[in-house]
């Protein structure tokens, strides 16, 4: 494919279903709609460092709060034009899951709730039905099964890197609980990274948990670690990316050479900390955030200045997926190539529907000096 610009790859199952594939684009988009109101404070005071008497949770690091320039560097040629325009940010201190949340972490939550994942519950078509175009037909009852989107190679080069129907499959019986459909298992892998979690998902181990889902901004913030300037969480040399990351080394998406030391997902932690101490900032498995998609939402916050801890756009707003309700996912993964998703850097983000599941989408959780300072699940 020409475009060397990382692509959108946000797929929800209920549209695979009925085989109408959402197409990625790299255009600009200039209406603006249901943008939240933020006020500009001329002058605000940042929580930067941990208080006295307050300990740190186990399994997190204390990020301390500070300014930064949401969105894309100068010298990112791989940008999209939703990493546009560049703007001024400041959070405040939180904590922060020093790794993904994992396999062992996820079924405690599940053994101790009796919770049950979007991919693993049954499909009803009349709810399914209200997010698909009209006069949509019901596919067969055979494939109206729970189950969840999981990676294929392709048997050959593929010329059109937008279809992504052409590595994705619909597999019933996919979850969290056997990643690959089934006869797959999560035995044996316990410190991988938990994945087919849909928002919803994330949201209710949270709950259990204590903790909630960072903002896109606390996401960049602490991705970019102490140099707030970079490409990518290491510096700006791309050469250091197999050193540093787990994503797709090769053809994508036919041959995989593994120079980072793994095909498909690594075990949380198997590659080196940001200055954070914090892993898998990039590739391995994608993570959410609360912030809902709007492609308008950058232009705004760069018209107010400086936004202390902003929580992103009121409503979700993407013309071409306007039906859906997507939240934005950071990170990247093991599927992220130059010449496809180079989502490997501190400023690429993507939009996912809510109900979305996939082999390659996770999370981590967040802890805020407003919320409870200890929990009793970590």
């Amino acid at each position: 494919m020409a475009c060397n610009k990382p692509q959108k790859k946000s797929i929800i199952a209920v549209i695979v279903l009925v085989s109408s594939i959402l197409i990625a684009s790299c255009k600009q988009h200039k209406e603006p709609q249901n943008v939240e109101e933020i006020s500009t404070k001329t002058s605000v005071q940042i929580i930067k460092d941990l208080p006295s008497g307050i300990a740190i949770p186990e399994g997190m690091v204390w990020i301390p709060g500070g300014e930064f320039t949401q969105g894309t560097t100068t010298n990112d040629t791989l940008a999209m034009m939703h990493e546009h325009p560049a703007h001024p940010v400041s959070v405040d201190g939180f904590f922060m899951d020093v790794k993904e949340v994992t396999n062992a972490q996820f079924k405690k939550f599940v053994d101790a709730t009796n919770y049950v994942t979007v991919a693993e519950r049954e499909i009803v078509w009349e709810e399914m039905q209200k997010q698909l175009p009209p006069d949509t037909p019901k596919p067969h009852d055979s494939i109206l099964k729970p189950g969840s989107l999981v990676f294929k190679k392709a048997k050959e080069s593929v010329p059109n890197l937008y279809d992504y129907s052409q590595w994705w499959e619909w597999k019933i019986g996919a979850n969290w609980k056997q990643p690959l459909g089934p006869g797959s298992s999560i035995e044996g892998k316990d410190t991988y990274p938990v994945v087919h979690i849909a928002y919803e998902d994330a949201v209710a181990y949270c709950n259990w948990a204590g903790r909630r889902l960072p903002t896109e901004a606390e996401w960049e913030y602490a991705s970019r670690g102490k140099d707030k300037n970079t490409i990518f969480f290491w510096g700006n040399d791309r050469k250091d990316l197999k050193k540093r990351a787990n994503t797709w080394e090769g053809e994508f998406p036919t041959q995989n050479i593994k120079t980072d030391g793994f095909e498909n997902k690594a075990p949380v932690g198997s590659y080196p900390s940001n200055s954070f101490e914090l892993y898998d900032m990039a590739g391995n498995v994608w993570e959410w955030t609360q912030d809902w998609y709007n492609v308008n939402y950058y232009n705004q916050l760069k018209k107010q200045g400086q936004i202390h801890n902003p929580k992103g756009a009121e409503k979700p707003y993407n013309p071409n997926n306007p039906a859906l309700q997507e939240k934005v996912i950071k990170g990247g993964s093991f599927l992220c190539n130059v010449t496809y998703c180079a989502s490997y850097r501190n400023s690429a983000r993507m939009a996912t529907s809510l109900d979305s599941s996939m082999e390659h989408l996770g999370f981590r959780t967040v802890l805020s000096l407003d919320m409870n300072k200890t929990t009793k699940h970590d």
